[in-house]
């Protein structure tokens, strides 16, 4: 049995841009998404702080050192620039490699420059 488990985020981070009409995904700053070990495509989880609202999506990258977090298609309907997020990884596991799992939490300042980085 595989269970699934936090495997990295990237917590606060501040959206740039919202572009409904675009074929759906969000874009990221391609320097974040190393910090945080995650790679183009994966599926993510997107949690909106400024209204709850949660959104499953695929990440592309956005230019390296470029502060981007750019949510695209659908998804800008209840996520807007100016929100802040925090953006979720997953991985699937047996309940014994769970117990060993670190996530790696990447903390972003108002600009989306790396605060801190931990493993938990």
């Amino acid at each position: 049995m595989f269970i699934k488990v936090l495997k990295s985020k990237l917590h606060r981070g501040l959206v740039t841009s919202a572009q409904l009409h675009y074929p759906g995904s969000i874009a990221i700053d391609q320097a974040l998404m190393e910090a945080a070990e995650i790679v183009p495509y994966e599926a993510v989880w997107v949690a909106d702080l400024n209204n709850g609202n949660r959104v499953q999506t695929y990440v592309v990258p956005a230019p390296s050192g470029s502060g981007r977090i750019d949510v695209l298609g659908a998804a800008a309907q209840r996520i807007r620039a100016g929100d802040i997020v925090i953006i979720m990884a997953f991985a699937y596991c047996t309940p014994q490699e769970a117990g060993q799992v670190r996530p790696k939490v990447i903390v972003l300042d108002d600009h989306n420059r790396i605060a801190s980085g931990l493993d938990r």
